[in-house]
């Protein structure tokens, strides 16, 4: 018989990258069998209730009201991302873990280097109260290693998962002019800018490509600035005089929309301006999808592509990813060179792969539980350290 998983998280019609994630990896352990019932985490206090959400709360006060029903499955899964539980620095996540008395999995999407005082308090509760936390790269786990107190016993990597793009079916070579794609909810931090200025410098090259930016401005970017971001980056492509080569598609696209914009393209962007990003689900993506990918050097750029398979730039370089995209552009040889080897890699990020390890994780828990007596107010976290 299965084992009943509960996971806690932001969900569809939500749209943030860990609904989209949660909704993936519930679907990829669901597809072997194992039964996942979603527990909604909503800022919205207006939201109705979402199939296949079991549960839609609206804070850590609604879910605590019913934390015991958490305690009739055998695991529960928290995807954690500061921003999505309230409190200060969302420490409404510890208010419920301290009413979990069965495993818990704390899935890390973020993890911050230089953090306050709360963000560390925050965190470190994160890392002590769950029996296993799973960091979504070698690059994530290292940090987490580095800055927070962790038993490496139970930190395992599983990565970021990513639909099968169909990488194998997209042409070597490029029709018509070349097209460049960067897609993710747009704001600050993101480098459009840069890649935007690196199209005007290549002037030397005919035809100029297109470069398509698609993902609609991030809900809480718009809350805070409106649309300024994408307004300047609008301007800049018309101050350039390249607005005619770019296409901003401004939406929140479905997966099989997304499917066929990415296969579309002859190779991806990603010009982070963030040096210590530890993961990026746009990068898996991108390998996924067969690439070539040109992406600034941050952690798990480097972790994924420092072998060759892609072309690592500097950031907020212009010239640097001017460069590169000639790279893409003019040698078809080192083009391919790369195909292959992204298309080598991307196989190991396909969700039924990750569904396979959450469920191996999720069932080693709950196996590993039963072999000690269940006792009221005491975390299977303490029963694993007593036991060691």
């Amino acid at each position: 018989m299965p084992s009943r998983i509960a996971m806690i998280s932001t969900y569809p019609p939500t749209q943030c990258g860990i609904a989209t994630f949660a909704r993936s990896m519930s679907n990829a352990m669901k597809n072997f069998g194992q039964q996942v019932d979603l527990i909604r985490i909503s800022g919205n206090g207006s939201a109705k209730a979402v199939h296949p959400a079991s549960k839609n709360h609206f804070g850590a006060d609604g879910l605590l009201e019913n934390v015991g029903t958490l305690n009739n499955y055998d695991a529960v899964i928290i995807q954690h991302e500061f921003g999505i539980y309230g409190g200060p620095d969302g420490d409404e996540v510890l208010e419920i873990l301290n009413g979990i008395k069965v495993p818990v999995v704390s899935v890390i999407h973020t993890v911050i280097t230089t953090p306050t005082n709360g963000q560390r308090r925050v965190m470190q509760g994160l890392l002590d109260r769950s029996d296993a936390s799973v960091a979504l790269s070698h690059s994530a786990a290292d940090a987490i290693s580095k800055n927070y107190v962790v038993d490496d016993s139970r930190l395992k990597v599983i990565p970021h998962g990513s639909p099968d793009y169909g990488q194998f079916s997209r042409p070597i070579g490029f029709n018509l002019r070349p097209r460049i794609l960067t897609w993710g909810l747009l704001s600050e931090g993101k480098g459009i800018e840069w890649g935007i200025t690196a199209l005007a410098l290549l002037q030397d090259v005919d035809p100029l490509p297109d470069y398509y930016i698609v993902g609609q401005t991030h809900p809480k970017v718009v809350e805070r600035d409106g649309f300024a971001y994408r307004e300047k980056l609008e301007k800049l492509a018309i101050d350039l005089n390249v607005r005619e080569r770019i296409h901003f598609i401004d939406a929140y696209l479905d997966t099989e929309a997304l499917n066929r914009v990415i296969n579309s393209a002859d190779f991806y962007l990603i010009p982070y301006d963030n040096d210590v990003q530890v993961t990026s689900g746009v990068l898996v993506e991108a390998i996924a999808a067969g690439g070539p990918v040109i992406a600034t050097r941050f952690p798990h750029a480097v972790e994924l592509l420092g072998d060759g398979t892609g072309a690592l730039v500097n950031q907020k370089d212009p010239e640097s990813i001017a460069s590169a995209m000639r790279l893409m552009i003019r040698n078809s040889a080192e083009r391919a060179r790369m195909r292959e080897l992204t298309v080598r890699k991307g196989p190991s990020f396909h969700w039924s792969q990750i569904g396979i390890s959450m469920n191996s994780l999720s069932h080693s828990l709950t196996r590993r539980r039963n072999q000690f007596p269940s006792i009221d107010g005491i975390y299977f976290a303490e029963l694993q350290r007593e036991s060691a």
